[in-house]
This record gives C-alpha cells, structure tokens and sequence, in this order.
C-alpha cells in the first residue's frame, strides 16, 4: 500500500468516527401500539445504516390538530401517528437489512426531530409513516430540503385514498416545489438493486387481513376502498441527475409488512415483498 493510499485510508476511517461521534445518542418514545418492546441486545452498537425515522406534527383530516395537543397528544413526546409500527417495524427491517444484504446496519431505530438539531444529517435514509396525517411546520420544511439537497434520501408509506394523498402533496409541494412527483418506470434501478420487482402487488396493513378472505387473486380493495385507494402506487421525485431523492409507497402499508414479519396470521408473501422492498430502497439510497 502506498503512502496516499495508506492517508486515504485513515481520512476515511476517521470521517466514520467523526460522523458516529456526532450522532445524537440512542432515545425511545411512547407509541400507539407499543411500549416496553425488547431492546436488542446490541442496540448501542453503531453501524453504517440505522432506520432513521421521521417525527412530525400530526394534522388529522377534518380534526383540529390543537383538540388532540389539549387531550395530552403532543408529537414532540410520542404517541401520535409518526409512532405507528414503532419500533417493532423498524427493528425487524434493521434485522433483514443485517441477514439479506453487507451493510452494517444498526439494530435500533432513531427518531429524527427536525426542529431539535442536525442529526438528520447523520443518516442517508429517512422514514416517514402515515403521511396522510403529517404537517411540517416551516423550519423543518427547510430541514427536510437541505436533507435532499445534500444526497439524502425519503421514504414514506402507509397512507391511502385521495385525501390522504392530498394532505402529504400539501406538504410535500413545500419541500419540493419545483419537482414532480412520478411513477416510477418498472426499468429503474431502484426496482433492481437486490432484486428484481417488476411484478409488485398491493402490500396491505394488518388490520385489513382480520375481515377479509386471502386468496391469491383478491380484488385490491384493502387499502381505503372508495376512496381512491384499490390501486397501489410506487412513486417518486428525481433530481436533475435522474436520481430519486424521494419515494412514496402509495396505498399500501410496508410498515406493517415489517412489522408483522414474524406474525404467523399476516401472510409470508405480503412481507416477503415488502421486505424486498425495502431491501432495495436502502441499498439503492446507499449506492446512488
């Protein structure tokens, strides 16, 4: 090895150090559906990629967001609708992440306040869930584009029909105002990257699978029938490069996919696609 390979190689080694050393220290919040959840035995140990997942103010439909802050909801503090699948999604994606792919991925989650400090910047990778319901208030909005202006990458899932669509374009049109959202072409790379997922179905949440009859040709009507959400979509936003810096898992619920991995009563093929899904989205936002 020569002499500027071997400076190389310390440079980098302690831009790593330096990026970990950084990082805001690991920290749980209450949840809707969990609380208590087994900390893996690791889950100080850091790693090149950690599901990094967005906290945000919630804004239900038609519902006053100041009538759920006065009955104790205050997303600063949990328990509002970015804690959804939290953390017990998370984990179970870090896990497949660590047995299907090389990147060392950490075993435990980290929320990412946008008003709180940079830490956001710490990670390639950014999570949100249940978009239908999110409103960023104007220093976030700004935080959230230098994010994507510096190489970052979003992924946002479990959100249904027209409505709720429109609350997350509202938002997203913020962020983004120059940039179209599109669907993306079976051909792109994101599809390719670990596997190969032309053939994508309609990845549905939990809750759905508890009244409905499973078969293998089910009309897509778990997600929010009527209103606008029997078709699944696999959306995106590029950058002047061609590259997504944005993806929108449209009426579908990969979170649950994740979460529900190890659940005998969710189907294995529901989150064996999500899971690949994701599989793919990570290590493309990592290579591209």
């Amino acid at each position: 090895m020569t002499r500027g390979q071997i400076l190389a190689a310390f440079v980098g080694c302690g831009l790593v150090v330096c990026t970990l050393w950084a990082q805001d220290p690991f920290r749980e919040y209450p949840a809707w559906e969990y609380n208590n959840f087994p900390l893996p035995p690791d889950y100080k140990v850091p790693g090149e990629w950690t599901f990094a997942r967005l906290m945000y103010p919630t804004t239900p439909l038609n519902i006053d967001p100041q009538a759920l802050y006065k009955r104790g909801y205050d997303w600063h503090f949990g328990n509002t609708n970015w804690t959804i699948d939290y953390p017990r999604s998370d984990r179970h994606l870090a896990l497949a992440i660590r047995r299907l792919t090389r990147i060392d991925g950490k075993s435990a989650e980290q929320p990412i306040n946008l008003e709180q400090d940079d830490d956001v910047f710490n990670y390639p990778w950014l999570y949100a869930v249940e978009v239908g319901h999110w409103e960023l208030t104007d220093q976030m909005v700004a935080k959230f584009r230098e994010f994507l202006d510096r190489g970052g990458f979003f992924m946002c899932d479990d959100f249904h029909g027209t409505d709720e669509w429109n609350v997350f374009i509202h938002c997203m049109k913020r962020i983004e105002p120059d940039r179209e959202i599109v669907d993306i072409p079976n051909k792109d790379a994101i599809f390719h990257t670990v596997y190969d997922l032309d053939d994508r179905y309609q990845v549905p949440g939990a809750q759905f699978i508890q009244t409905k009859s499973l078969c293998e040709k089910c009309p897509g009507d778990w997600g929010n029938p009527g209103y606008g959400g029997e078709t699944p979509h696999w959306r995106g936003i590029y950058d002047d490069k061609g590259r997504l810096i944005a993806v929108m898992t449209h009426n579908n619920d990969l979170g649950d996919s994740w979460e529900n991995a190890d659940d005998p009563a969710y189907p294995a093929r529901f989150s064996a696609l999500g899971i690949r899904i994701g599989v793919n989205y990570i290590v493309y936002a990592m290579t591209h």
